[in-house]
């Protein structure tokens, strides 16, 4: 660790010189890519310096332990100890900040909810959970902004996208990119049968546009007449909004707003997002499986937490964590579930870099 340390600080040190240079201060994006950089590595550097002071302070306490004058040595035995727990706290503070921070943890978020097998059940619930977003996001005093939904004809979605922003979205909710499944009684369900349905949930991280350069020739944008539940007429004009991303194929669709020009600025902000994360999700394909495995995938086509409505219970199957409180935490009460998540996926990524300093046999 000690090694690992000293390149730190020398790297702050030349990100720290790097900020004055005018060649880089004339270029935004890089400016931005390291000011980012030298803001992450300052609480690791500002760490080991104290740590460094701690080990002089309890150096020179030793030295008085070979003094003639016992309460002299009394003095030094007792700062020794205190030093000393010191050290271990900022050794233990230091262990925390090495862990890879995800460097999107800051940022809000685009929150894409989906329904999928079960038919129009899978779209109530895809409401429920939009509702149960919007109530934690209430709690927190985030801002809820919808870009586009798509409704069933029953009353739930098809698919719902909102903009969440406030304090460290993205670090609260990342985890929870996934397939929700429900097992509950539908209002419909004559003879009291259990049917199991499933929304797919995608937390992606609000991208700026320095992040991502969208050529305007890559671009198709149609603009359509938009359409409310059942598909009536909403618009007298043609304010929908899709764009469509030729080399990728990506496509998004807004129709929310009466005005095109909002409904296309909205659209763009979605398609922003998907692309990078797209292009971090082909960036992880690249690193090693181990490494993988160590952080956690995150992939959302896995099967991640349970809400059985008979039993009241909530389980979150990544950390086996079970919670008989279902209708609090449909309300928007998931803190639980969130810090349990966000607790372990922290553990296995110190247990990980623990591993890899390992020495190969």
């Amino acid at each position: 660790m000690q090694q690992m340390l000293e390149e730190v600080e020398q790297r702050f040190a030349e990100l720290d010189r790097m900020l004055g240079d005018p060649e880089i201060i004339r270029d935004q994006k890089r400016l931005h890519k390291i000011a980012k950089e030298y803001a992450d590595l300052r609480k690791i550097v500002d760490f080991y310096r104290k740590l460094k002071r701690l080990e002089a302070e309890i150096e020179e306490n030793r030295h008085l332990l070979s003094e003639k004058d016992e309460e002299i040595k009394k003095l030094a035995r007792e700062e020794i100890s205190y030093l000393t727990q010191e050290r271990e706290r900022v050794e233990g503070e230091i262990k925390n900040s090495l862990i890879p921070k995800d460097p999107n943890d800051e940022k809000n978020i685009l929150i894409e909810i989906r329904a999928g097998t079960g038919g129009d059940e899978a779209g109530l619930f895809a409401s429920d959970m939009f509702r149960m977003y919007a109530k934690f996001a209430e709690m927190n005093g985030w801002k809820v902004d919808i870009l586009s939904r798509n409704f069933t004809g029953v009353g739930g979605f098809k698919e719902i996208i909102a903009l969440i922003e406030g304090d460290k979205v993205y670090s609260k909710l990342k985890f929870e990119s996934g397939v929700h499944r429900v097992q509950r009684i539908p209002e419909t369900e004559s003879q009291g049968r259990i049917h199991t349905s499933a929304v797919t949930v995608a937390v992606l991280p609000e991208a700026e546009e320095i992040e991502v350069e969208i050529d305007p020739d890559d671009l198709r944008i149609d603009v359509f007449r938009s359409s409310g539940p059942g598909g009536q007429s909403v618009n007298t004009t043609d304010s929908a909004v899709r764009i469509s991303h030729i080399p990728t194929g990506l496509v998004v669709t807004c129709q929310d707003e009466k005005s095109q020009h909002k409904n296309k600025a909205k659209a763009m902000k979605v398609l922003r997002a998907k692309l990078l994360d797209k292009f971090e999700r082909d960036q992880q394909r690249e690193i090693s499986e181990k490494r993988r495995g160590l952080v956690g995938s995150g992939d959302r086509s896995e099967r991640i937490r349970t809400y059985n409505f008979p039993q009241g219970r909530v389980t979150d199957h990544r950390i086996s964590l079970t919670l008989y409180r279902l209708g609090e935490i449909l309300e928007g009460h998931i803190q639980e579930l969130i810090s349990s998540l966000n607790a372990h996926y922290q553990a296995e990524a110190l247990r990980g870099q623990q591993a890899e300093r390992q020495p190969s046999s």
